[in-house]
C-alpha cells in the first residue's frame, strides 16, 4: 500500500482543563511525529500491511528524526529533504473530548508532482494508494496530490482519499474537492468535513449524497461509530468500541488504516468498519498519534 501526504513534527499539548488565556494551563506536552499520512501509514504497518510513505521533509534534524522513526516502525519512506525548507510542525491542544491545531506545513508544501509519480511506480507490489487530503488544500502541495491520483489511475491501483480537515476544506470549497478526488474508489470524512462536503444531514444522508463522487463513502461519527455507504444504495453502520479516552490525536488515522488494511484485504464493509474501528480505539486510549 501508498501513503501520500505530510509527515510532520506534533507538538502535542494535552490539557484537562480549559486553556486559560493570558496565563498558565497545566499540561502534558509531547514532542512526536506527526502527520496524517504518516499516522496513518504507520497504523498500518502496526497492522501489519506492507507500506510506502510518499512525504516531503526539511534538510533538518526534524525532518531526519521523523524518517528514522517510522523507518523503525517498519515503513519504507520515499521522502525527500528538502534544503532551506523546515521540516513541518503541528502544535496539537487536545482533551479527551476534541482536538485542535496550529498548522505549520513547512517542506509539506513542497510535495513534488515528479517525485509522487516515480515512488508510485516503484512501489514494489503496491494495489492500493491512500492519499491524505491536505495536499489536495493548499495550492502549494496541490500538484502533488493530483499526481498521486493520477499516478495511482496510470497503474490500475485503487484509490482512497481522507478528507483531512474541515477549515481547509472549507477554505478550498466543497465543490473543488469533490473534483479533486472524483472517481476515487473511497472517501473518508469526519463529521465535520461531511457537513462540508456534503451539507447538513444525518451521517447516512451525507454518505449516501457524496457517492456521486467516489464509489464509496464512510463517515466517521466518533462516538456515535461510523457509516459506510455505495454507490448501489447499500449501507452500513457500526457503533463505536466504549473505551477510556486519553487522547483523541490520531483517532481517525488509525481508524483509516483499520479499515483500509481490511478492506484491501477482502473483507466487506462491516468487518472493515469493525477493524477500522478497533484499532482506533486503540488511539485513543494512550498519547500521541502513532501507535
Amino acid at each position: 500500500m501508498i501513503v501520500v501526504g505530510d509527515l510532520v513534527t506534533d507538538v502535542l499539548v494535552v490539557h484537562g482543563s480549559p486553556i486559560e488565556t493570558g496565563t498558565d494551563t497545566d499540561a502534558a506536552i509531547t514532542l512526536t511525529g506527526g502527520g496524517q499520512a504518516a499516522n496513518t501509514a504507520a497504523w498500518l504497518a502496526h497492522a501489519g500491511c506492507a507500506v510506502t510513505l510518499v512525504a516531503a521533509v526539511g534538510e533538518d534534524p526534524a525532518g531526519r528524526e521523523r524518517v528514522a522513526e517510522l523507518t523503525a516502525r517498519g515503513v519504507r519512506c520515499a521522502v525527500r529533504a528538502h534544503e532551506g525548507a523546515p521540516t513541518g510542525s503541528v502544535v496539537v491542544l487536545a482533551t479527551a473530548d476534541e482536538r485542535t491545531m496550529l498548522a505549520d506545513r513547512g517542506a509539506a508544501l513542497l510535495l513534488d508532482p515528479g517525485d509522487v509519480a516515480a515512488a508510485v511506480a516503484a512501489a514494489p507490489g503496491a494495489t492500493h494508494l491512500h492519499l491524505s487530503g491536505y495536499p489536495l488544500l493548499d495550492a502549494r502541495s496541490r500538484p502533488g496530490g493530483l499526481a498521486a491520483l493520477a499516478t495511482a489511475h496510470t497503474h490500475g491501483l485503487t484509490m482512497s482519499v481522507d478528507a483531512a480537515s474541515a477549515g481547509p476544506l472549507r477554505r478550498a470549497g466543497a465543490a473543488a474537492f469533490l473534483d479533486w478526488v472524483r472517481g476515487a474508489d473511497l472517501l473518508l470524512c469526519n463529521a465535520d468535513e461531511a457537513a462540508v462536503l456534503a451539507g447538513p444531514g444525518t451521517a447516512q444522508e451525507q454518505a449516501r449524497a457524496l457517492t456521486g463522487a467516489a464509489r464509496h463513502v464512510v463517515v466517521k461519527c466518533g462516538g456515535a461509530g461510523a457509516v459506510w455507504a455505495s454507490r448501489d444504495g447499500t449501507t452500513e453502520r457500526v457503533a463505536a468500541a466504549r473505551v477510556p479516552v486519553v487522547d483523541p490525536t490520531g483517532a481517525g488515522d488509525a481508524f483509516a488504516a483499520g479499515l483500509l488494511a481490511a478492506w484491501c484485504a477482502g473483507a466487506g464493509p462491516p468487518a472493515a468498519l469493525a477493524a477500522g474501528t478497533a484499532l482506533g480505539a486503540e488511539a485513543v486510549r494512550r498519547v500521541g498519534a502513532r501507535p
